[in-house]
């Protein structure tokens, strides 16, 4: 199984880059290489503790570019999302299916110019949950 490039974010503030071979999104952790596949440690990850993982192109990212904002910005498939994480974070972009009974589900960027090619957010990490311009409610 290829490994993923991911940053992830915890709950705690604190934020991890590495590599995965093992996630799936209905399992409550996995192993994250830190540094990439052959990096210093392997650390268990549990998923609930987590805000989101941002499956990334490319761990540094381009500082200087400005994300189009909101999934109005670009034309994309699928249900349009807007998310506003506990610590005032939004993210916005499209998704083909969120199912309340898992941990999460996996957002697109409205830009494809985002160093992020996907980001799976964690339901027990939000605040508000929009789809398609409705409030979601969520159970924590």
């Amino acid at each position: 199984m290829p490994a993923n490039k991911i940053v992830v974010h915890e709950k705690s503030g604190n934020v991890l880059k590495g590599t995965t071979a093992d996630f799936l999104p209905k399992r409550p952790l996995f192993h994250l290489a830190v540094g990439g596949m052959h990096g210093e440690e392997m650390k268990k990850i549990v998923v609930d503790h987590l805000k989101a993982i941002f499956f990334v192109k490319d761990f540094g990212g381009d500082k200087d570019y400005k994300e189009a904002k909101g999934p109005d910005a670009l034309p994309g498939s699928g249900k349009k999302i807007r998310v506003v994480f506990k610590d005032g974070e939004t993210v916005s972009g499209y998704t083909h299916a969120i199912n309340m009974e898992q941990p999460g589900f996996f957002l697109v960027p409205g830009d494809p110019k985002s160093n992020n090619e996907r980001i799976f957010i964690v339901f027990s990490s939000l605040s508000t949950l929009e789809v398609d311009g409705s409030l979601v409610t969520l159970t924590q």
